[in-house]
């Protein structure tokens, strides 16, 4: 099991968190990763599912927030001005968006077939960070098969975190960073109801990290201007409208600002928020549908989640993370080893 920042003794905020603590704490949600690494070669896919069902016909009620656009996502247009999606997240390197989105629409179509003839196309939704200093990017590694390899690992379980996945090659405040991920729980009519996040962290200028205690560990590394970047999915089964999610979609950036980053310009930070509490029929025959939404004079609480739950996700990413040698000897040291050494 990887390591978590709590068992560091690091704690992000006040709200209680989900079972697992991850993002598939919110019933129904799904996590897989393909993981490469072949000498020079450090990447791979990671794939975030809403549901288990057919999400062209069943599409959940989606937002995003670009934060810092310096980025190549697929189908973020279509998600706000739809305010749904239609497929798996994928998250990878930048140079492999176009492959993941030949596969998605293939796997959307074989489940599909009339996508393309007698309904609407697909849209593939996918997120990248640049891996390039610890992976040989332009080797292009990452295939089809990759994909449905992380798809078909997709599980509700505990969630592998660190250098795995698309994770596998990333840097974060020049430590060692990759997929982390947390959840909050909160209380609403009596009922339990999750919020989780899932971070691909590649972001942060050396030495600009700070820890919830104060801390700012020094990773002994060249300070550069910050040029990597972030993918955030935040999922919740809290019913809501395209309009408030996105509000607290756009609180995901408050949880980055905690750590030290000020979306610099070179860094693509996009965070892709969807409810699993409100969902549109593709095949709706009706001219009206039904929708619950949340009370906005409650959603200071799911504010407050969105922002500890990212700030935790990524000190996860980075306590998972092992100190690392990629491309052309390249290397990153882990933040939880810097931890150790401070106790």
């Amino acid at each position: 099991m990887s390591m978590a920042a709590r068992n560091l003794g690091i704690v992000c905020g006040i709200l209680p968190t989900g079972e697992k603590n991850a993002i598939t704490d919110v019933p129904g949600v799904r996590v897989g990763h393909h993981t490469i690494r072949d000498g020079d070669v450090n990447t791979g896919v990671t794939a975030i599912l809403p549901h288990g069902g057919n999400l062209f016909r069943k599409k959940v009620l989606a937002a995003s927030e670009v934060i810092n656009g310096f980025g190549k996502s697929a189908g973020l247009v279509q998600v706000d001005e739809l305010g749904t999606i239609e497929t798996p997240i994928l998250l990878t390197n930048t140079l492999s968006v176009g492959t993941c989105v030949t596969a998605l629409v293939r796997e959307a179509i074989a489940a599909n077939p009339d996508i393309g003839r007698t309904t609407s196309t697909v849209n593939a939704v996918v997120g990248e960070c640049n891996d390039g200093p610890l992976n040989d990017i332009q080797a292009l590694a990452v295939t089809e098969e990759h994909v449905r390899s992380a798809l078909a690992e997709a599980h509700s379980g505990e969630v592998a975190e660190g250098s795995v996945g698309a994770g596998t090659g990333m840097t974060c405040f020049g430590f060692k960073g990759g997929i982390g991920t947390s959840s909050r729980r909160m209380v609403l009519d009596d009922r339990d109801f999750h919020l989780g996040v899932l971070v691909l962290s590649n972001f942060g200028r050396v030495g600009d990290l700070v820890l919830p205690d104060g801390r700012r560990p020094d990773p002994r590394a060249k300070q550069e201007a910050e040029k990597g970047s972030i993918m955030i999915v935040l999922a919740t089964d809290v019913p809501m409208e395209h309009r408030q999610l996105k509000r607290v979609t756009r609180r995901c950036g408050a949880g980055i600002a905690r750590l030290g980053a000020f979306w610099g310009h070179g860094s693509g930070d996009i965070a892709i928020g969807f409810t699993t509490g409100a969902s549109v029929d593709h095949d709706e025959s009706g001219d009206f549908y039904p929708i619950t939404a949340l009370n906005e004079d409650r959603i200071d609480m799911l504010f407050r989640a969105a922002t500890e739950a990212t700030q935790e996700a990524i000190l996860n990413s980075l306590c998972a993370a092992e100190a690392f040698r990629g491309r052309g000897g390249t290397k990153r040291p882990s933040l939880a080893d810097w931890l150790r050494q401070q106790s």
